[in-house]
């Protein structure tokens, strides 16, 4: 059986060997990751173990800390600045049940924008394609996982940073209820709606990572859930606009596949909630309005170095936007997220296309204004509605795509563990 050790060495080299590694990660902790696979190494042979994560190669998006070291954020502001005197709490309790942490992956600048690119470190390209986007902000996490040079690897998500990602490079990528992870040694983009998830192969490799940086019990994905019965919501309308016709095409073909399998599918609308919270954060989104908060002394004063103007722009415009305005949003949120939780007493799960395009090329964004904001707002759709809303969903791999794309499952706030089991189910479906 081949080590742990001997696995790090061939995606080491690897990664060596291809200058888009370094676009893909920002820093490679190589001496580190060999300690702790020899390490791994040694209890396997005493007959030790420190859990199902034990040896698994597990990489970090750069907004968490690492102790000894700045915490860049995909930004050259924060390249130079004191290093970490902790761990983030989840890279500890990562570490503490054996992951090899093998390196920080890259992502857009204050992990703002889907598009995936970045100014300062590079644009990974896709894992499918090279050519095209790999989405965003948790970009250089869903390429590792879709290229094989992690296991698993851990972003964040608050419109939809690991979702996009996972749906445009064929990985799972899974968003949970917000603040059941800690945020601890997170760099912040919203206070309301960031959330740490996992990205990976497999389901079950997402629920081992959410359980470890939890502290839960793993969902018992091993016992069958049947589908027999299982109630899905499909929010036609909205979300559902300007769909490529190959993705509605495989959606359509993985409804029929779950619906053969005995769940009851149903449609359920919940345009008017949506339309309703647009109407509140007209002005500017919650995620932008907070994000202009942690970021106002460089908006007040001017940034003393360069800053991506698709993370500038709107962050600067959030910043003019009075305190009264973001009170009442906030307000208005608190009662639809009610509203939004009873509307889905009436189903386990819903279903819809994690995202409504596949990628398009990295060259076509940088050319085109219009195509890249038309781009970044479909991304976003329907993703953004489970953080908005306080939810927690799931994308997986469609197959018999062209292109790769996802299909996302929603549940509501708090019921982490029955989206992961349904999705483990849906999941050997689709497979």
């Amino acid at each position: 059986m081949q080590s742990i050790r001997d696995r790090l060495e061939i995606i080491l080299s690897r990664l060596a060997s291809c200058a888009a590694g370094e676009k893909v990660f920002t820093k490679l902790y190589a001496e580190a990751a060999r300690a702790a696979a020899e390490a791994t190494d040694a209890r396997k042979k005493a007959g030790v173990s420190l859990g199902p994560l034990d040896g698994t190669i597990v990489s970090i998006k750069d907004l968490f800390d690492v102790a000894g070291e700045p915490t860049t954020a995909g930004s050259l502001m924060l390249r130079d600045t004191a290093p970490r005197r902790h761990d983030a709490a989840v890279v500890s309790r990562l570490r503490q049940a054996g992951a090899v942490i093998i390196g920080k992956t890259n992502m857009t600048e204050f992990a703002f924008t889907a598009i995936g690119d970045n100014m300062h470190y590079g644009t990974p390209g896709n894992a499918a394609d090279t050519s095209r986007i790999p989405g965003g902000s948790s970009s250089g996490a869903a390429v590792s996982v879709g290229e094989g040079t992690s296991d698993i690897s851990i972003g964040s998500d608050t419109g939809g940073s690991v979702r996009i990602p996972a749906s445009l490079n064929g990985v799972v990528g899974f968003k949970p209820t917000a603040r059941r992870v800690p945020l601890t040694g997170a760099y912040p983009l919203s206070a309301t709606l960031d959330s740490i998830g996992p990205l990976a192969l497999s389901v079950a490799a997402c629920a081992l990572a959410d359980a470890a940086m939890t502290g839960e019990q793993m969902p018992q994905l091993h016992l069958p859930l049947a589908l027999a019965g299982l109630r899905v919501g499909i929010p036609r309308g909205l979300l559902f606009e300007d769909t490529e016709t190959e993705i509605a095409a495989a959606f359509d073909r993985s409804l029929a596949g779950i619906e053969q399998a005995g769940a009851w599918l149903t449609d359920i609308s919940i345009d008017d909630l949506i339309a309703d919270l647009r109407l509140a954060t007209k002005r500017g989104s919650i995620a932008a309005m907070e994000g202009a908060e942690i970021h106002a002394d460089w908006l007040a004063t001017g940034a003393s170095v360069p800053v991506d103007p698709h993370v500038s722009g709107p962050l600067s415009r959030a910043a003019a936007i009075p305190t009264p305005v973001y009170i009442r949003a906030m307000r208005r949120r608190a009662a639809l997220c009610i509203a939004m939780d009873e509307r889905l007493g009436s189903v386990d799960v819903l279903a819809l296309p994690t995202t409504p395009v596949t990628a398009p090329t990295i060259v076509s964004m940088a050319e085109d204004t219009a195509l890249r904001e038309r781009t970044e707002g479909l991304l976003l759709r329907n993703t953004q509605v489970a953080n908005q809303f306080d939810l927690c969903a799931i994308s997986l791999p469609m197959p018999g795509m062209t292109l790769p794309a996802g299909l996302m499952l929603v549940a509501r706030n708090g019921h982490d563990h029955h989206l992961l089991r349904i999705a483990a189910e849906v999941e050997r479906l689709l497979r």
